[in-house]
């Protein structure tokens, strides 16, 4: 693995997980260098050749979904093609990686202490804020938690968060602030007027989900705490932005159980 990639710690060592960035990597300008998104315009065989070696690299087969910005989590297995249609997905299966795409968007992860369940989200704004309260991260617990249930295992979750737009380049409008706070007072705390920009704000995503997350209960949020060094937009030699450059290649988290 790339000695820029993330590495998240968890409660066991069977799980293992990863945050790629652009370096290195087989794409050229402006996908340069380790794009993983077969959707943006890179050359296929780029992004063909950039996947095996993330593939060879984990060991383990990372599944890539189609997300919508939605909220549906999909159950993976070995047989899962690439391309379902979701905005989440867990498994229980060792060798095989849930695995999220993102250029902006917040990717998260989230296991249980004994490793037994992982799970990946995509949580850009639409799908973190959901209807009635009700969007991907919800759903994607809801799912964890349900396999724990079925297994007699404590509902216990750990999550990490990666890197996404930060809090001074996120540009929103009233409907995004309205969508949170409308249903929670306290998302007020994650958005700042835009003083040039009369109805615009700026947007902590991060925080929003760990709102979300702790509202749930869970017992161990890690990652992005919203700090500069986690901001796609700022960061431009270490991740991609859709926001900051429009045409941009996607960077991937993964988080899988190890193989006995």
């Amino acid at each position: 693995m790339h000695d820029t990639w993330l590495r998240p710690d968890w409660p066991t060592d069977s799980v293992q997980s990863v945050c790629t960035t652009r370096a290195q990597g087989h794409s050229q300008a402006p996908y340069d260098g380790f794009n993983l998104g077969d959707h943006v315009g890179d050359q296929p065989e780029a992004v063909a050749a950039n996947r095996r070696h993330l593939t060879q690299a984990l060991g383990v087969r990372p599944v890539f979904l189609q997300q919508v910005h939605g909220w549906d989590v999909a159950p993976l297995t070995a047989n899962t093609p690439d391309g379902t249609v979701a905005d989440a997905c867990w498994t229980t299966e060792p060798g095989v990686a849930c695995t999220i795409m993102v250029a902006d968007c917040l990717p998260v992860l989230l296991t249980d202490p004994q490793g037994q369940v992982v799970a990946a989200a995509h949580a850009g704004w639409r799908g973190l804020a959901g209807v009635q309260g009700h969007g991907v991260l919800e759903a994607t617990v809801a799912a964890m938690r349900a396999q724990l249930s079925n297994m007699a295992l404590p509902q216990t979750l750990w999550a990490w968060l990666g890197p996404c737009i930060g809090p001074a380049r996120f540009e929103v409008g009233k409907e995004v602030r309205d969508a949170f706070v409308g249903e929670r007072a306290e998302a007020d705390e994650a958005f700042t007027a835009h003083a040039a920009a009369p109805g615009k704000y700026w947007a902590d995503l991060a925080l929003l989900a760990r709102q979300r997350l702790k509202r749930l209960g869970i017992a161990q949020i890690g990652g992005n705490d919203s700090s500069p060094g986690w901001c796609t937009f700022l960061n431009a030699d270490v991740f991609f932005s859709h926001r900051r450059d429009r045409v941009s290649g996607r960077f991937a988290a993964a988080i899988w159980r190890q193989k006995t």
